[in-house]
């Protein structure tokens, strides 16, 4: 029998498509080949989801002005429903972005699998349409338009690269764990209760009363914990989730200024903690899914946390009313924390003894162990996280890019750490970390407690071809970052902490050579870009060639 090899050999052979690989078995006297897992195509049983009733009335919103909200929490009944109508179908397989190609756009984006369990449920979730941002800056921001935009057009791609430290509304990354609920101001309420002397309900006007709960005024910045986490991809992928693992490069941070009032000073409203309450659970109006489960987006702070007045009930971002796409009309900040805990939609707030038991608080947003993955994870063995550590990134040039430059680099960034600490110093290299150069002072933005540094710095670079240049950042307790990525690898693939790397190709115009060549390709018209293109012109004369070889010895030897 002819052996033939598999039409997508040279691809497995090249790394790029680990996810068709079959595992491999060698516990026992003879291996054995695991295949991977093959959708076996969609199956429904109506019957039994007809059994149940209509999805559209059995999980129908519950408050007027309050679209996309259902409420999950207070109806365990509900959610058992809800499971088992999810578990009576199949739905296609989680995308695959890490041994995979990811698509030309932000796969995040989509929310492919969530859209059909949202409509496996009646799809009552109305969300802002998805050029709502366009929209956006179309009327306020016509300037920007272009920042949100990728086409190939001659013109480089672009995203916001400034030493500016505030975010415009526009341009500040989005990270949402489900729909985005449409609510009215003048309907909308919140509830504190559980372990407090005096629960009690508030409407935003309410909690804008500066007679009872002073205003309170915060630049602060928020960071996603899959900060950077195509790094950790790009070297060893890790837990597969179309949501909580999506690749994020360095953009998934932004810093903005927020109006509103501290949450401690609500609490003293109701009479302060009894009981001893030491948590707050934090629930969001937005529907989250989670094996096969439904529920509100919850999860906790601590209340020492509150009780420094490190925790906002925000109303406004950046001068303007909060966007619904952040969380209107009331989110959660939690000064120098993952995102993740920084809630939107906010509607209630829970006095509980002990950590939140919500999946996204007790399963999701863990830090493992590097001997910990799929074969052997428990929630338990993860830390969860809370705050940040020191980080930084490289935002121009890309990486991969050519720069033309005349002896220096110009570089951009930022640098940040949490917990209320703050970036001291920031280092750059441009041989791989061997050596390094600070950034004066005079080019960093001010410090913050709660906020990035942006940064600027022309790094000097006397070579050419592909180098490596490496960020990183020294915070005020003398914190740094790991210089490798597998030093901060972890399944989860959260908090790359890692110093930041680019590969980038670095073009001399002080050499003589590649000023005269590049000259040369000018007055001839000759493609310059990309890089790969093939040299279309004659890179030396055969004159200058025969020179070469009379004036030095050809490659040989006498005896």
């Amino acid at each position: 029998m002819e052996t033939v090899n598999r039409p997508d050999e040279w691809k497995i052979e090249q790394g790029l498509a680990g996810r068709k690989l079959p595992w491999l078995d060698q516990s026992g006297r003879d291996t054995v080949a695991i295949p991977p897992t093959q959708w076996k195509g969609a199956w429904k049983d109506e019957e039994a989801i007809k059994a149940f009733g209509d999805p559209k009335e059995l999980f129908a919103r519950e408050l007027e002005g309050w679209k996309g909200y259902v409420e999950w929490e207070k109806y365990p009944e509900k959610k058992a429903i809800a499971h088992k109508i999810l578990t009576s179908q199949s739905f296609p397989p989680n995308p695959e972005y890490q041994m995979g190609p990811i698509p030309d756009t932000n796969p995040v984006m989509t929310g492919f699998r969530w859209k059909l369990w949202h409509h496996a449920l009646g799809g009552e979730l109305e969300s802002v349409p998805d050029d709502s941002w366009a929209c956006v800056l179309k009327e306020k921001h016509p300037e920007m338009l272009h920042l949100l935009q990728f086409p190939y057009n001659g013109e480089p791609p672009k995203r916001l690269v400034t030493s500016k430290p505030i975010t415009p509304n526009p341009l500040h990354f989005v990270r949402n764990h489900g729909g985005i609920p449409i609510i009215e101001k003048d309907k909308w309420s919140m509830t504190l209760d559980g372990l407090v002397a005096n629960p009690k309900s508030y409407t935003l006007d309410d909690l804008m009363d500066e007679s009872k709960f002073p205003r309170m005024e915060k630049v602060i910045t928020m960071q996603c914990s899959g900060t950077r986490r195509i790094e950790q991809i790009g070297l060893y992928p890790g837990q597969g989730d179309e949501l909580p693992q999506a690749p994020w490069a360095e953009g998934a941070i932004g810093t903005a200024k927020y109006v509103g009032i501290s949450l401690k000073k609500v609490i003293k409203d109701c009479g302060g903690l009894i009981g001893g309450a030491k948590h707050l659970e934090l629930y969001g109006v937005d529907t989250y899914f989670k094996a096969d489960h439904v529920m509100n987006y919850l999860v906790s702070i601590p209340w020492s946390k509150v009780k420094a007045n490190e925790v906002m009930l925000a109303w406004e971002m950046n001068g303007e009313v909060l966007p619904k796409i952040h969380g209107y009309p009331l989110r959660v900040v939690v000064m120098g924390y993952i995102g993740a805990r920084s809630v939107k939609w906010l509607y209630r707030i829970k006095a509980i003894e002990n950590p939140s038991l919500a999946p996204v608080q007790s399963k999701e947003y863990l830090y493992f162990n590097q001997q910990v993955g799929k074969h052997n994870q428990r929630p338990t063995d993860g830390i969860q996280i809370q705050e940040m550590p020191v980080s930084s990134a490289i935002m121009s040039p890309w990486t991969k890019q050519v720069v033309i430059h005349n002896g220096t680099i110009r570089t951009k960034g930022w640098a940040y750490s949490g917990g209320g600490r703050w970036p001291e110093r920031v280092e750059l290299s441009a041989d791989g970390g061997f050596s390094w150069y600070a950034v004066p002072n005079e080019n960093l933005s001010k410090k913050g407690k709660w906020t990035w540094r942006t940064w600027e710095f022309d790094l000097p670079c006397d070579v050419e071809g592909w180098i490596e240049i490496v960020c990183r950042c020294w915070d005020n307790s003398l914190n740094t970052q790991p210089l490798t990525i597998r030093a901060a690898w972890n399944w989860g693939l959260h908090v790359t902490s890692s110093a930041h790397r680019i590969s980038v190709y670095s073009i001399n115009k002080t050499r003589e050579i590649t000023r005269e060549r590049l000259e040369k390709f000018d007055h001839l018209g000759a493609a310059l870009a990309p890089l790969t293109w093939p040299e279309e012109l004659e890179t030396q004369t055969w004159e200058e060639y025969e020179k070469f070889w009379k004036e030095h010895d050809p490659r040989d030897v006498d005896e």
